[in-house]
């Protein structure tokens, strides 16, 4: 059977994956939801959501069914709460050996990350993962980007590897699929609280600890569930932290930054660091995990509590050893 990828999800990551991917000579077939949709990026070649991006001509847009229907491999690129209900719309994808989840969070629903939600759907497909440090941006552009590409099966990793690797998309395999999951989900809401840091003036220091701390409480909740100490350590962890909580590219910076100023933000921005937060602040507290960052940014944005209470309440913790 010839291999062809099929991206769902005609977003800005989704986009400049698929355009990547075909750029690097890869038969190519990117899912948009929307008849309208799909007819302007076939005239246009372009898509407004990736600014100053030309499609290559060997990138086919197709309905979602139509991309579903003919791909070997199927990759998510939707955000973390929608997947689960477009899952249960996807057509017939009988053609499809491999499904690869590219979003990052944890379900509000059901508490699972996005594997987990593939298995649902698709028991008797391999599962995994594509995350770590990346803005769509970089890798429509062509700039050098690793990722890691973590499933539970050898055979599937190595396969997907090869297919997905590209001169400038350099994937590293991993058999963690928790830590995985976890580094790339529970960075968006450390990001979140270091946006909120120097939204509210208080400065490079204190985004520093905000990340540091955010980082045990990563590896603490991960490890509890599983998770490898050097998978957090690596591009899915630490990398993928790193990367958003220092950039103005990352969405839930921004709106971290925005709600320590005070100021606007667009609703209409997929913020997945704000679920994922409510979702892993509840699951903490069930478990008996020590997660106050986390479970302070899930209060201020169910206003419970100011950003200024938060800050005291999270200074005015007992001191402790690192």
């Amino acid at each position: 059977m010839t291999e062809r990828i099929g991206v769902i999800g005609a977003g800005a990551f989704g986009t400049a994956l698929a355009a990547t991917f075909a750029r690097a000579g890869k038969d190519v077939v990117l899912g948009a939801r929307g008849a309208r949709k799909v007819a302007q990026m076939q005239a246009s070649r372009r898509n407004p959501r990736l600014p100053g991006v030309d499609l290559p001509p060997n990138l086919e847009v197709a309905s979602l069914g139509g991309a579903l229907q003919s791909a070997t491999t199927v990759l998510w690129a939707v955000p973390m709460q929608a997947l689960s209900g477009l899952l249960a719309d996807a057509g017939p994808c009988a053609a499809s050996q491999y499904m690869v989840a590219c979003c990052k969070g944890v379900d509000l629903a059901t508490g699972l990350g996005p594997t987990g939600i593939l298995n649902g759907a698709f028991p008797d497909k391999p599962a995994a993962i594509l995350t770590g440090p990346s803005f769509a941006a970089d890798i429509a552009r062509g700039l050098p980007t690793a990722l890691t590409i973590a499933s539970n099966r050898d055979d599937a990793t190595r396969a997907l590897q090869d297919q997905l690797s590209t001169p400038g998309l350099r994937l590293y395999a991993s058999r963690d699929v928790t830590g995985a999951e976890l580094g790339g989900a529970l960075k968006n809401v450390v990001a979140i609280a270091a946006g909120i840091a120097m939204g509210a003036g208080l400065g490079a220091s204190a985004r520093a600890a905000v990340i540091t701390r955010g980082f045990a409480e990563i590896t603490r909740f991960a490890a509890r569930r599983g998770a490898q100490p050097d998978t957090l350590a690596g591009l899915s962890g630490l990398g993928d932290l790193v990367l958003t909580c220092t950039s103005d590219q990352s969405r839930n910076y921004r709106f971290g930054h925005a709600l320590g100023a005070g100021s606007g933000f667009d609703v209409a921005t997929t913020i997945e660091g704000a679920a994922t937060a409510r979702a892993v602040a509840a699951l903490a507290k069930a478990q008996g995990i020590d997660m106050p960052l986390t479970v302070m940014i899930a209060d201020v944005l169910d206003n419970k509590h100011t950003i200024d209470e938060a800050v005291r309440l999270l200074l005015s913790r007992p001191l402790k050893e690192e």
